[in-house]
């Protein structure tokens, strides 16, 4: 392999590996600020979210194409408002974001096969 492909797979570790480790440092840190003080620690609403909100943005910048033409364009407008839709619907990310994802392939898939 080239070195940048290895720069590139080690990057990309540290990032996922500092995506995870921070929020685990941060709540360790809360909880012990509020043992030490006697206190029930809750964890905040936006630590829940924060991991599947940022695999959903990763997600979400790699649906923009490489090349971008109008079936591209076309499968991204329908895959968002689709995922908008079951997000409305269900209030949760995981299958709003598959669904989202499952309808981009089928639509571009069938663009390019069929157009």
């Amino acid at each position: 392999m080239q070195t940048d492909i290895w720069v590139a797979i080690i990057v990309a570790a540290i990032g996922t590996y500092a995506l995870r480790v921070a929020p685990l440092l941060w709540t360790q840190r809360h909880f012990n600020k509020h043992k030490a003080n006697n206190s029930e620690a809750r964890l905040p609403t936006w630590l829940s979210v924060l991991g599947p909100l940022m695999i959903a943005a990763m997600l979400g910048a790699s649906l923009v194409p490489k090349v971008p033409s109008p079936s591209s364009w076309i499968a991204t407008g329908v895959a968002t408002a689709i995922t908008i839709l079951v997000w409305r619907k269900t209030r949760t990310l995981g299958l709003p974001v598959f669904l989202g994802v499952a309808v981009f392939g089928v639509i571009y898939w069938c663009a390019l096969h069929f157009l």
